[in-house]
């Protein structure tokens, strides 16, 4: 071998060792990072359960409303911890938005805090894998769905559906989307792009039911 092939063999070794080691180290640190956050909000979740914040609308308000200017900040990081934690009520925290901040603001808060949090479960799931979501969720529940991911071009329609209509599980079939072959850019398309048909319905309903007790009410 001559000198010249000898130096670049030394090279491209060395190159290799650092592309290799920075990719195990990121793959460290996006771990830790990953299992940190689920903690937090795991304990958040927990906590906030205790004393009564999750109980109602209301309660969820009056927590919200006591952050002053922060609150939309706030509502907004609350939205994208209820989708990784299962403990807090979906329905809760999407109509204290609508209640807090009306149809239009509370729209765009739970739009970007539920797709923030769908993001950060899709991490979550791929480092952490099904063992994660038998703790977070009863295996009846996984089972219900978990037949979709036999086929992946018949689970990422199935899932875009569920995603686009109000109602399905969220945070289960998020966590279950992470555990298939489905890529990034699928699954932020199908979230970004999806989701807020079923808010803005859900926004719109609770909006009206509210405005109609309150007429309701007025007359009484």
């Amino acid at each position: 071998m001559s000198d010249v092939q000898e130096k670049k063999s030394v090279c491209e070794s060395s190159d290799d060792r650092k592309k290799y080691g920075s990719n195990k180290f990121v793959s460290i640190f996006t771990n830790i990072t990953t299992v940190l956050f689920l903690v937090g909000c795991v304990v958040f979740g927990i906590v906030g359960y205790r004393k009564g914040i999750f109980n109602s609308a209301e309660s969820l308000r009056d927590w919200v409303d006591s952050f002053g200017i922060s609150a939309p900040i706030v509502f907004i990081v609350l939205q994208a911890i209820q989708v990784a934690v299962p403990i807090i009520p979906g329905g809760v925290t999407l109509l204290g938005g609508v209640l807090i901040f009306g149809p239009w603001y509370g729209f765009w808060y739970n739009y970007i805090g539920i797709s923030l949090g769908s993001v950060a479960v899709f991490a979550i799931s791929r480092v952490c894998g099904k063992p994660l979501m038998y703790r977070l969720f009863s295996a009846e529940s996984i089972e219900k769905y978990e037949h979709w991911t036999g086929d992946h071009g018949r689970f990422t329609k199935l899932f875009a559906l569920a995603i686009f209509l109000p109602g399905a599980p969220d945070g289960l079939i998020c966590y279950l989307a992470g555990t298939t072959k489905m890529s990034w850019k699928a699954y932020l398309l199908i979230i970004l792009i999806g989701k807020p048909m079923s808010i803005a319905l859900y926004s719109l309903g609770v909006f009206t039911v509210s405005r109609g007790i309150s007429a309701v009410g007025t007359v009484f």
